[in-house]
């Protein structure tokens, strides 16, 4: 079996909305081409042209693939580029039909002929493909392809299956038995054994430094979700409920910022359907922040963003979570759980509908929280199965190719399942269970592969054909 060396980091990706397999993944294709350029002479460049092909082709609109490239193209980093800014650099692009290569080199570039949709045309390696094409002026010619194969992991044509880096790690985890085996013998936690794999790519300290700034990433977007209303882009008029919840639970008191706002939260009680309330607006937050083009952490994508920040968030303000250390523990857990599923499924809702992105998310924040409140191994591995094997067989039906209608509300499902799946795998004896992760992550696949591909991120089937909107009106 071929071996992936994949970091907390490879999972938790800071970038911008709303879609990490549609906009996040173009986006680093689009750099990685820029280096390929500047290898040859950017100097020389005379013209580009993108292909965007499949999935990409048919909900690239409604996830900002063209404008994701172009910024990859200007050499922008998705970490780092202000999201303010995106509207007025894709208006100046269109507007002067010219475009600054890494910013260096300014060519002659029209979006509505230089990026072109394939729409019935697909590639066999993966649904979401797309094909760069750039002449230089001493005649020169090149090519190179891409595919975003979820999560944001990018593979260029000929290159085997996956980022990770091939590294050693002291506990190489294919599969969730080696996790276990792992665990069993040094008697470490599952965040312990993935903070030993860690320290191979960098020290302890600034592993632990990476995972709180997911964190803060995180946490920011959720305080700036619940405070913004409004209707969504893209033209489905959606209108942002966070706001409006955040609203009536806080009930009037004032907060001037994060930590007040959590005390003002935690004031309101415990009973079940408050926090059941506050479960859902966080993870509505998240993904109405997505779907603004704003800056999420890709947990495992980006139209799953919402739910292992909600989960998190509810173990920060209900159960007495709020310790870096549980934080950066909870993280730790939640990334190799989805680790697992990259490995042995997908993260690719083009390839396994959303079953691999809210599915795998869900089993990423259960399996988190149950180490969290004390499970044990054993038991923090039976919450991620039973957290996914009530997701398997979800569809991947945007409406109008956006991630907004069903994707927003499906991060509420998504964080209430898994804080469900939490609670019954640490009131049970995991001894007496009848599946196992692995063989969860196996039916996954095996879903995948029989799901119609209408169901894969295509807008061509579900609830995306129940209310149609035109491709070209989002």
């Amino acid at each position: 079996m071929k071996q992936e060396s994949i970091s907390v980091f490879d999972i938790f990706k800071i970038g911008i909305g709303p879609s990490s397999s549609h906009t996040l993944g173009p986006w680093r294709a689009a750099l990685r081409f820029i280096d390929t350029i500047k290898s040859k002479g950017i100097d020389k460049v005379t013209s580009v042209r993108v292909l965007l092909y499949g999935s990409l082709a048919k909900t690239g609109k409604g996830h900002g693939t063209d404008v994701a490239v172009l910024l990859g193209l200007c050499g922008e980093d998705p970490v780092t580029f202000a999201v303010d800014e995106i509207t007025p650099r894709i208006e100046l692009i269109t507007e002067q039909k010219t475009l600054f290569l890494s910013n260096e080199k300014q060519i002659t570039f029209d979006p509505e002929h230089d990026v072109v949709f394939l729409f019935h045309e697909s590639l066999p390696f993966h649904p979401n493909a797309l094909t760069f094409l750039c002449s230089f002026n001493d005649g020169d010619e090149i090519a190179e392809t891409y595919y975003s194969i979820g999560g944001g992991f990018v593979v260029k044509e000929g290159e085997e299956d996956g980022d990770g880096t091939m590294i050693q790690l002291p506990y190489p985890i294919e599969k969730a038995e080696y996790l276990q085996a792992a665990c069993d013998k040094t008697g470490l936690g599952i965040s312990d054994v993935v903070m030993e794999n860690e320290k191979a790519w960098k020290p302890e300290a600034e592993v632990k430094a990476g995972v709180l700034k997911i964190w803060q990433t995180m946490r920011d977007c959720i305080y700036r979700g619940c405070r913004i209303g409004g209707i969504l882009p893209g033209g489905l008029n959606v209108k942002r409920r966070a706001f409006d919840l955040n609203v009536t639970l806080t009930d009037g008191k004032p907060y001037a910022n994060f930590d007040e706002w959590l005390l003002v939260m935690r004031s309101g009680g415990h009973s079940f359907k408050y926090i059941l309330d506050w479960v859902s607006c966080f993870a509505l937050a998240v993904n109405e922040e997505n779907a603004s083009f704003s800056r999420v952490v890709t947990a495992p994508t980006n139209g799953a963003a919402g739910v292992v920040p909600a989960v998190l968030l509810y173990f920060i303000a209900f159960c007495d979570g709020n310790d870096p250390e549980k934080i950066i523990k909870f993280l730790l857990t939640a990334s190799e759980i989805g680790s697992i599923f990259k490995k042995g499924a997908t993260l690719s809702a083009a390839m396994g509908g959303c079953q691999a992105e809210i599915g795998v998310s869900a089993s990423m924040a259960a399996g988190a929280l149950t180490e969290a409140l004390g499970g044990t191994v054993d038991q923090s591995l039976m919450a991620a199965e039973i957290a996914m094997e009530h997701h398997l067989g979800l569809t991947c039906d945007p409406v109008g190719g956006l991630v907004q209608v069903p994707c927003i509300e499906r991060n509420t499902m998504g964080a209430i399942k898994a804080i469900t799946a939490a609670q019954l795998a640490l009131q049970s004896n995991p001894d007496h269970a009848r599946i196992s992760l692995d063989a969860v992550v196996n039916t996954m696949w095996e879903t995948a592969l029989d799901m119609d591909h209408k169901y894969k991120e295509t807008a061509e089937g579900g609830l995306a054909v129940q209310l149609p909107i035109s491709l070209s009106e989002c």
